[in-house]
């Protein structure tokens, strides 16, 4: 396969970035057509990028003008497409979380275990940053002595629209996943509280939240999401080990010194933040598809981050510290 021929369900911000990206700075795919359910918008998303625009996302995805699958739609739509993306035997790539209740993934995970063939890749990026990869490294050597505390942060400028409920499923998800995959085990708990709120939330928002997990062989995390933070966008991970502190390296940017003060700029946002590994992993993607394999985060770790959300939801509903339950990892996931 010289090209691969990739079908976009959803035109949405995140989704005209990734056009671009496939399109203009990577090798080897390039995106053929697009689908939405705002079919005229689809279109004008089509003209601009010269692809096709499909009115139906299943007629495309079943089309043989396409070779793989990019779902970037609502995070309600997305079992819909991922489940005709398996249909027809197709590569697909689905963004985070890939359904937003944990029964959903569970069905999508026993399509895929039908089919006989793993094909859902889900859009856990940071598995592909280079500063994660950094600490995943250097967990992984021993050199430090195992990991007992995670110290994380996830602060954004503003979240405009906003609710209580939102700041695990929608911010924290990402530290959900990536920490238990540096980890390489499951959680065994999870609680969130609430600290003093913010003046800048907006509505009843409670913010900044702390949640708080607890993995099966003891290792305790904090991950702080405060989403108004007014100063910029800041991920942190700290990793204390036996025998030594494991830090997420901040983005390289230029100190300045100008007025009597220092001043080194940070983020705004995840855009400004992640590029890099947002183009490693569609990279990645690319090159295992047309190898015939799925080498990202799996189906399966789709349905363990969402069935640990909702534990965490329900712990932040409760205020109490609540168990977290997974169904046994089937063989078919095991590498």
């Amino acid at each position: 396969m010289e090209e691969l021929k990739i079908g976009l369900v959803g035109t949405g911000a995140i989704g005209r970035t990734h056009i671009e990206r496939i399109n203009n700075t990577l090798q080897g795919a390039k995106v053929v057509g697009c689908a939405d359910a705002n079919v005229d918008f689809c279109k004008s998303v089509a003209e601009k990028y010269a692809i096709k625009a499909w009115e139906s996302g299943e007629e495309m995805i079943a089309s043989d003008e396409i070779d793989a699958v990019v779902v970037t739609t609502l995070d309600p739509f997305h079992e819909q497409y991922v489940m005709a993306a398996i249909k027809a035997g197709k590569y697909v790539f689905c963004e985070k979380p890939l359904a937003p209740e944990a029964d959903a993934c569970k069905r999508i995970v026993e399509a895929e275990m039908a089919a006989g063939k793993q094909l859902v890749q889900v859009g856990f990026m940071r598995r592909y940053d280079p500063g994660y990869n950094q600490l995943k490294k250097a967990i992984d050597s021993g050199k430090y002595g195992l990991p007992l505390m995670l110290h994380c942060v996830h602060r954004n400028y503003d979240a405009p629209g906003f609710t209580t409920s939102m700041p695990v499923e929608n911010s924290m998800i990402h530290e959900i996943d990536v920490l238990r995959w540096l980890l390489g085990e499951n959680y065994k708990t999870a609680e969130v509280v609430f600290p003093k709120t913010t003046r800048n939330a907006e509505g009843e928002l409670r913010d900044p939240q702390i949640m708080y997990l607890t993995t099966e062989s003891g290792v305790r995390i904090d991950v702080e999401s405060f989403v108004n933070c007014r100063y910029g966008y800041d991920v942190r991970c700290e990793v204390v080990c036996e025998e030594g502190c494991i830090n997420l390296p901040e983005p390289a940017n230029a100190m300045i010194r100008t007025n009597d003060s220092r001043v080194t700029p940070i983020c705004h946002d995840w855009s400004e933040r992640f590029p890099e590994a947002y183009n490693i992993e569609f990279q990645s993607w690319i090159n295992a598809c047309k190898e015939g394999r799925v080498d990202g985060p799996s189906a399966w770790d789709g349905y363990t981050a969402q069935v640990t959300a909702k534990a965490a939801s329900k712990a932040r509903d409760t205020q109490s510290v609540v168990e977290i339950k997974y169904d046994a990892m089937p063989d078919f996931y095991k590498k």
